[in-house]
């Protein structure tokens, strides 16, 4: 996507690192970027943030190649798979969560992959295992942590939720004193997430939604700019993140973190989870961790906006437009149908942009929402208080808040409802 920046007055640093994007030359399929022996210091002629290069020194886990995680000391150059288990469970039925972790031949950043924070959200699962079977150690320059089943307990059950309706995913960095749901956070974001220099979040859509590959990230944050960098060519949408996400409470302690979303929830889908694959890798390859070489893409649009057309009408959803698919005023998304009277009610796109999720085919109430679209936008967009939640038509969202004690998530703004 072109970036439009005004005339009369210098590019912030934002917008200076996606012209750059933007005008970085793209490789074709059949060439591969050259893999540093180790972490680069400059990357396109930029210098890299210090996280891409060294571990922080406040939380150094290098110690002469060896590295410490969950009490274990994992020696380089190895695989290993460990257990972790929340704080105050009950013994009898606790069931520890595996936690995989690859420690590289030589010092480096460590990266961690999260998965099925939401419990029904199974495409990271099969991201995660691909990743981490395919490395080898003794091709790294650092460390991979991966959790593909974070929501151990939603998992069994096949759902988004906590057993006490509670989003996970809405109570970190958690509360070592709060509710179950922030008990569990609070101890995963402290046993694991803390020890992260950057965090991978997978996700997909929920409720019966879709979502082309993108990456959510806060691109008002240099740190995570760079990391979405890294990737290669993905879709990217800014956002914050809604208030107690796993990427956002990670971006908020230092650690730049991005979610990628990718399909739909309760299957595993092969296109979904082979991009993700690539996408990681090549991150992995920017981040100077694999000593190998791999794919870059084309690049792909960055967007600082997006709506959510809803249905008016009840009935049977009928798209006749394809996740990623491009937009102007006007086009036909679908319509729904009326299977009693059938009487059909056309959903048309108010916006020029791009399809970046959407409902499957399915029985719809009047004011669901159907079609996601990523907005075409100019730099002023940017300047839109980052923390500020709009509606379809850009006023200001309120928020419910639900007491400490009731089940149900805490916030339902717009975008971050289906994060």
């Amino acid at each position: 996507m072109p970036i439009r920046t005004a005339p009369k007055s210098p590019a912030p640093p934002l917008i200076a690192l996606l012209m750059l994007l933007a005008l970085s030359p793209v490789m074709s399929a059949n060439e591969l970027p050259s893999a540093p022996s180790q972490a680069p210091s400059t990357f396109l002629g930029f210098e890299l943030p210090a996280f891409l290069t060294l571990r922080r020194e406040q939380e150094p886990l290098a110690v002469h190649g060896s590295i410490t995680v969950l009490g274990e000391i994992i020696a380089p150059g190895t695989y290993t798979r460990l257990a972790w288990k929340p704080l105050d469970t009950f013994e009898g039925i606790a069931s520890p969560t595996p936690v995989l972790v690859l420690n590289g031949s030589s010092p480096g950043p460590t990266l961690c992959l999260t998965g099925a924070v939401h419990g029904d959200e199974i495409n990271g699962i099969e991201i995660i295992r691909q990743v981490f079977f395919g490395l080898k150690p003794e091709e790294l320059a650092g460390a991979v942590i991966g959790v593909p089943i974070v929501n151990q307990q939603g998992f069994r059950l096949g759902s988004r939720y906590l057993p006490d309706r509670r989003d996970l995913n809405r109570y970190f960095p958690g509360d070592p004193t709060g509710s179950s749901a922030s008990r569990i956070a609070w101890s995963f974001f402290n046993d694991i997430v803390r020890h992260c220099d950057a965090l991978v979040d997978i996700h997909t859509g929920s409720f019966h939604r879709t979502n082309a590959p993108q990456l959510r990230a806060d691109l008002s944050d240099d740190k995570v700019s760079q990391l979405v960098h890294g990737f290669g060519g993905m879709i990217a949408l800014h956002s914050v993140g809604a208030s107690g996400s796993l990427r956002r409470a990670a971006v908020d302690k230092g650690i730049p973190a991005v979610t990628i979303e990718a399909g739909e929830p309760l299957r595993i889908q092969a296109d979904a989870v082979k991009y993700g694959v690539e996408r990681i890798l090549t991150l992995l390859t920017n981040m100077g961790i694999y000593k190998r070489s791999y794919y870059w893409t084309a690049e792909r649009p960055v967007y600082f906006n997006s709506r959510w057309v809803r249905s008016d009408q009840g009935g049977l959803l009928i798209s006749r437009v394809d996740i990623g698919e491009k937009v102007m005023p006007g086009d036909l998304l679908g319509k729904v149908v009326d299977p009693f009277s059938n009487v059909e009610y056309p959903m048309h796109s108010p916006f020029e942009g791009q399809v970046i999720g959407m409902a499957v085919n399915q029985v719809v109430m009047p004011g669901y929402a159907v079609y996601h679209i990523g907005l075409e936008t100019t730099e002023e967009s940017i300047e839109v208080a980052p923390q500020e939640e709009r509606a379809n038509d850009g006023t200001p969202v309120d928020t419910e808040t639900h007491p400490e004690g009731e089940p149900g998530p805490q916030r339902r703004p717009d975008l971050p409802e289906f994060d």
